[in-house]
């Protein structure tokens, strides 16, 4: 799987650790809000606004999860290997403004089973199939490594696409209409664009040796069907 999501040895290797109990400890908001906010209200609401993804990246601090959930509507969860994805609480201590497009070279179950081994150092969010089943394997809030460039892994989601960047006919039509949806999704959740400066290649994102999707992958294809599916979703 040559294309597959790349390790970001960086994200790794601070990767987040539970908390103990796994409780959120409200106390150190009241300490940083109260004790330093106060300091900064004559700066203007965009020092409040780093304020406070500071205070979100603060150990113990997190959104609520409910095991086995899931982000998009009718996806499988199959979770990754917690070596491969960073805990977070996107977008409140990370702006999320980007869609990371990939292709597996190989099927939907390498994909899959890649993203489960802890030894791969990588997994994007959702993986789309063929025929248009999608699993996702790490939650939206979390930083997944895919992109092989930290900035990167935490202001985007990662799609891994079935198939290889060398055929045409690994990408159908129940493929690309449900990854379309998908992004369309994504995109209105966060507010950001449906263009080719908010959804990108893997070859695109800097610093990457990786070529997928490929010249075979229809952009303006893609991006229309996302743009139609936006007020839907």
């Amino acid at each position: 799987m040559n294309e597959t999501t790349d390790a970001a040895a960086p994200d790794r290797a601070e990767a987040d650790q539970e908390p103990p109990g796994g409780r959120r400890r409200l106390g150190r908001r009241a300490l940083l809000i109260g004790g330093v906010a106060a300091g900064l209200a004559g700066i203007g609401y965009a020092a409040r606004d780093e304020l406070e993804r500071l205070w979100w990246r603060l150990p113990g601090v997190d959104q609520p999860r409910e095991k086995g959930a899931v982000d998009y509507p009718g996806a499988l969860w199959v979770p990754a290997s917690q070596l491969n994805w960073r805990r977070a609480d996107r977008p409140y201590d990370y702006t999320v403004d980007r869609v990371v497009i990939h292709v597996v070279q190989g099927n939907f179950y390498d994909a899959l089973e890649a993203f489960r081994d802890p030894s791969h150092g990588a997994a994007a969010h959702y993986v789309v199939r063929r025929d248009g089943r999608i699993a996702q394997t790490v939650r939206e809030l979390d930083v997944a490594f895919h992109a092989g460039n930290r900035p990167y892994n935490e202001r985007s989601v990662g799609i891994e696409h079935e198939g290889y960047v060398d055929r045409a006919s690994s990408f159908t039509d129940a493929m690309y209409q449900a990854s379309a949806r998908l992004t369309a999704r994504i995109c209105r959740r966060y507010g950001f664009p449906a263009d080719r400066e908010h959804i990108v290649s893997h070859s695109e994102v800097p610093g990457t040796d990786h070529t997928d999707p490929g010249l075979h992958w229809d952009w303006a294809r893609y991006l229309r069907l996302v743009r139609a599916a936006l007020p839907d979703r």
